[in-house]
């Protein structure tokens, strides 16, 4: 449930996002998930990738700058009502969440949430879902 998100912090302009795409690919890691949100001076990719470790080596060595950080990929039925049953238990947790995107394939729906604390989060999905 928990695993490693990066966040590359890029200049808001043509093919940065094109760049990165390149260069991961090159190296043979997997972009299994992401989000692009921007201002108007610079842009965020967070991405859930194959290999975190040599993403994050990669990146920092082509000087880009980069965070790590640890979220939530839960898992979920892709149907009406399973991302409500979700987000209920984690409010009535008294839990924040910062940001979060989701993917679905099939019959599953995965969602990256960013809480503001991590484990409690972890543990009341574990034992409500």
């Amino acid at each position: 449930m928990i695993t490693k998100q990066l966040s590359v912090f890029l200049e808001n302009k043509k093919g940065r996002f094109t760049e990165i795409s390149k260069l991961l690919g090159d190296a043979n890691i997997n972009m299994t998930a992401f989000t692009v949100s921007e201002s108007s001076d610079f842009g965020i990719v967070r991405l859930i990738v194959s290999d975190t470790d040599k993403a994050l080596a990669l990146l920092v060595e082509n000087k880009y700058a980069v965070n790590q950080a640890d979220v939530i990929c839960l898992h979920v039925p892709n149907k009406p009502g399973s991302l409500a049953l979700a987000m209920e238990i984690i409010t009535g947790a008294d839990i924040f969440v910062e940001y979060m995107y989701a993917f679905s394939e099939g019959d599953t729906a995965n969602v990256i949430i960013r809480p503001d604390d991590l484990k409690k989060c972890a543990e009341v999905l574990t034992a409500n879902l």
